[in-house]
């Protein structure tokens, strides 16, 4: 038995090392890009005759709390209105359908070329209501936001020009997050966001690897959706599928850092777990679905297949990092128990490199967003700690996610509940979306709090304080999910 759970111990810290080493690349190949000046050739605006027609399409479900202030703000968008037409995608079945029509039919008499679109049934959910769209979409271009995002009034105008380049067939821009410091939770998730955005994106972009749409904040197009076999929604990630079927078909994705999409964050746990379960169950879907055709393809280098297998599996690291900190307080025991082991116990202290390289890698994303001052760099340690021990909190929820993705197991497309939050004064406790009830996972995860916190409690009794770091860090961030999960 001890074998056992030390050889599977080992392959967890292999597998979590590689996934450091292929961040590690991004790292340098973010640096990289820094360096770099743009020549992208671009269409030049000020001709009418290089300006092509946009579709923008906004793909809505019960969004009662922030319909308004989304089309309000689209209705701001810099680009001549002679080419473009708005799109609102309403598949709700709440009062908000009635406050859409009020709304679209105020911004129609303003002149606005904006349609109102429903559909009896939500089959496909939101790729549904994106393809059913795209069947009548008179632009060329295709942009997309979700109902909590805010694009700048220029956006179009920075996005835009990237498609004189007929290889290209998404632009993708950075979120912003509007209430980023509203509490710990958005906090965290800022964090994680601005990761991904600022390192991820940027990293496999300039290493020409496989990138993802993010759902919202991007502009498609149009014969490039259609040419890579249009919209499914036979994942729950429809965005990441697409993306990995137009790449497959050799269309190129231009993401911009620089600019800068503002949306909401999730300010409840429930709707943050909703959206973490659909984000993971959706990339593990993914992988099933597309990483063996992307093997198959002699074109595809083997360094963008090394960074895809990761990029499809980053959500399976969640359930790698619950059989390691599961397996952690047995070996611990081990450890105290079998000198023998003590040769492979000095060997594993080399797999704290990980660590070290994550901690350099979400620094270089967190210095984007609050500089390089000492007391920026004290605040990131201490937010890096959180935000790792908040994340293995959620190991439990998302593993749960990951297997069913793996599996095939189906479920519906569960919306994240908007709530038109973004400052302290801002309440959401009278939300109608929220749905706050007690799941079997939560009692697991209950279980998982009370055993690290015995895994802190066995560092005094055998002496040994190697893993009490670790231990202390899940122990906090099981409790944070847990009893914020049982309170509103």
């Amino acid at each position: 038995m001890d074998f056992a759970i030390i050889i599977i111990y080992t392959l967890a810290l292999l597998l979590i090392f590689f996934y450091s080493i292929s961040q590690l690349q991004l790292l340098l190949n973010y640096l990289k890009a820094k360096k770099e000046v743009d020549i992208s050739e671009k269409f030049n605006l000020d001709n009418i005759s290089e300006i092509p027609f946009v579709t923008i399409q906004l793909p809505l479900y019960n969004e009662l709390y922030v319909v308004e202030r989304l089309l309000k703000n689209i209705a701001k968008i810099d680009y001549p209105g002679e080419k473009l037409e708005i799109q609102v995608l309403d598949d709700s079945t709440d009062e908000s359908v009635e406050k859409i029509e009020i709304l679209v039919a105020q911004l129609q008499k303003n002149g606005l070329d904006i349609k109102h679109i429903t559909r009896k049934d939500r089959s496909g959910f939101k790729a549904g209501a994106l393809k059913e769209g795209l069947k009548i979409a008179k632009g060329e271009l295709i942009a997309i936001f979700d109902s909590d995002f805010l694009p700048k009034q220029d956006w179009l105008l920075q996005t835009v020009p990237y498609f004189k380049d007929p290889e290209i067939g998404v632009v993708q821009t950075r979120w912003g997050h509007i209430n980023r410091n509203y509490s710990l939770l958005t906090k965290i998730q800022a964090f994680a966001l601005d990761f991904h955005f600022i390192l991820e994106q940027t990293g496999r972009n300039f290493g020409r690897h496989f990138i993802n749409f993010n759902g919202t904040a991007g502009i498609w197009r149009k014969e490039c959706i259609l040419d890579s076999g249009n919209w499914s929604g036979d994942t729950l990630t429809e965005d990441l599928d697409l993306s990995y079927r137009a790449q497959l078909k050799k269309w190129k994705f231009k993401y911009l850092e620089d600019v800068e999409t503002p949306a909401e964050l999730p300010v409840a746990i429930s709707a943050a777990r909703s959206q973490q379960f659909r984000w993971n169950k959706g990339a593990a879907e993914n992988f099933r679905k597309n990483f063996k055709k992307l093997v198959k393809d002699k074109s595809v280098s083997l360094s963008t297949k090394f960074h895809a297998f990761f990029h499809l599996l980053n959500s399976s690291m969640f359930l790698v990092i619950l059989v390691l900190a599961v397996l952690s307080i047995p070996v611990l025991f081990i450890k105290n128990n079998n000198p023998q082991f003590n040769w492979y116990f000095n060997l594993v202290a080399f797999f704290l490199v990980s660590t070290v390289i994550f901690l350099f890698c979400y620094y270089a994303a967190y210095a984007k967003i609050h500089g390089k001052s000492f007391k920026s760099f004290l605040n990131f340690i201490g937010m890096f700690f959180t935000f790792f021990s908040v994340a293995m909190g959620f190991s439990v929820h998302n593993s749960l996610a990951v297997l069913e993705g793996h599996f095939g197991k189906k479920s519906a497309f569960i919306r994240t509940p908007k709530f038109n939050v973004d400052s302290l004064k801002d309440s959401w406790k009278n939300n109608i979306y929220i749905q706050q009830k007690f799941s079997l996972s939560i009692g697991v995860e209950f279980a998982l709090w009370l055993y690290f916190g015995f895994g802190l409690y066995s560092a005094f009794m055998l002496n040994d304080f190697s893993l009490a770091i670790f231990h202390l860090m899940l122990f906090i961030g099981f409790g944070f999910v847990v009893f914020r999960s049982v309170r509103i």
